[in-house]
């Protein structure tokens, strides 16, 4: 695999981490370094670590994982996504928002948005490609490419002062990019 088609690969699986980023700063609305941090890290680190997970699996689970991988990012994007539009339609109560950057949230996220990394894994060894450069490579370009979204979602966020309307629409993007995986897949008709 020449350096150009591993960039391309790496973008491309950056995409959705990219788009939750997005919408989690749209959420938060104000974004320290830490939270920049864990989300870029765990993202990217997840990122890294499936494709070789998918590696290892190789030829024994490739059936049975495909099988199933689009389903479980659905699942994992619709649980947050669903939470985000309900935080976005209850009244102020009160009560502080949860942090996505943390706890079961981050994993959550983090295990839905490298699900089709674990596919690729499974691929390269089919191709038998070595896999700790790419990985390597995988989750550097997830981790940059998760931070600017992170930001990028916080600079929209102010920007707009629509609140609740951006966490709305931040849910939203994240249960659209679930119903995507899905299409791909071919198990929406």
């Amino acid at each position: 695999m020449g350096a150009w088609e591993l960039v391309a690969l790496a973008v491309s699986l950056a995409m959705d981490a990219f788009a939750v980023a997005v919408a989690t700063g749209v959420g938060l609305r104000s974004v320290s370094g830490r939270q920049t941090f864990r989300l870029a890290y765990h993202f990217g680190l997840f990122q890294a670590l499936m494709p070789v997970l998918g590696w290892g699996a190789g030829h024994t689970f490739a059936g049975a994982i495909q099988a199933f991988d689009h389903w479980a990012a659905f699942g994992l994007l619709a649980i947050v996504g669903g939470h985000m539009v309900l935080e976005a339609t209850r009244k102020g109560d009160g009560r502080p928002r949860r942090d996505p950057t943390r706890g079961l949230t981050l994993v959550v996220l983090s295990l839905a948005t490298s699900m089709d990394a674990l596919a690729v894994g499974l691929s390269l060894a089919l191709l038998n490609v070595s896999i700790w450069w790419p990985a390597l490579i995988i989750g550097l370009v997830c981790a940059a490419f998760t931070a600017a979204g992170l930001h990028l979602g916080r600079l929209a966020s102010a920007a707009t002062r629509l609140g609740r309307w951006a966490e709305l629409l931040g849910g939203l993007v994240l249960l659209g990019i679930g119903l995507k995986l899905l299409s791909q897949h071919g198990a929406l008709g």
